[in-house]
């Protein structure tokens, strides 16, 4: 024959105790998952200028390339990534003859408040594409 468990009983000081505490640490458990939903928001936003500085710069170190090429090319991959990844700026400007440089500045999206002041920026540089003929050949 099995023993059936006495009767939970109320005991008169515990009542509301598990509410309160779930008062307690439902905010800070909130706040945990926002801050890993913003770090991931700025992780996709600078892997996004990333890419973007690398396409610009594929664009505009080819040889014929030209800065506005670079930035056109950086600011129509902005421009699929969407409200994610805002840009703040585009600048081809920079290297040299041999070398082409393209800076991308972009703005994470916030969902945590003071979380929109942040800029991320990526440089990218590589070698501009020339022609070099071969000598010696017949």
């Amino acid at each position: 024959m099995s023993r059936r468990p006495p009767p939970l009983r109320h005991r008169p000081g515990d009542r509301g105790a598990l509410t309160l505490s779930l008062a307690l640490v439902f905010p800070v458990v909130l706040a945990l998952v926002f801050l890993v939903v913003q770090a991931s928001l700025y992780w996709y936003a600078g892997q996004a200028a990333q890419t973007a500085a690398r396409e610009g710069a594929d664009a505009g170190r080819t040889r014929g390339g030209t800065p506005e090429a670079g930035e056109a090319q950086a600011r129509q991959f902005l421009d699929r990534v969407g409200s994610l990844a805002e840009p703040v700026s585009v600048n081809p400007r920079g290297g040299d003859q041999n070398t082409f440089v393209i800076t991308v500045a972009v703005r994470p999206l916030a969902v945590l408040p003071g979380f929109d002041r942040f800029t991320i920026t990526r440089r990218v540089s590589a070698p501009r594409e020339k022609f070099v003929p071969q000598v010696g050949q017949p």
